[in-house]
């Protein structure tokens, strides 16, 4: 499934109309023996997608997502910190009525 998706950015990188012959000859190309009904069916899948806004908008996700998680695992450390410095302070308590 892949090489069509391939295939198809491919075509919209070189410009090119992404249709059944047009990818057949990519897929061929690759060495690959284009399955008729599977470029078919990615063909209309794709005749009302702009592939350039969905890379666009698939570069902004995935640059997004690490910046998301970076908070999460600074509050887990905070989380630790903090309760290392509740045993500290129960342990010093605990000192004075041992």
């Amino acid at each position: 499934m892949m090489e069509y998706i391939y295939a198809a950015l491919l075509l919209d990188a070189a410009g090119k109309e992404i249709n059944e012959e047009n990818m057949s000859s990519v897929i061929k190309a690759a060495g690959v023996a284009p399955d008729a009904a599977q470029v078919k069916s990615t063909v209309n899948a794709l005749k009302s997608v702009n592939i350039k806004d969905v890379v666009k908008n698939a570069q902004n996700v995935s640059v997004a997502a690490p910046a998301a998680a970076a908070p999460a695992a600074g509050a887990k450390k905070e989380e630790k910190d903090e309760k290392k410095e509740e045993e500290a302070a129960a342990g010093g308590l605990a000192s004075l009525f041992g």
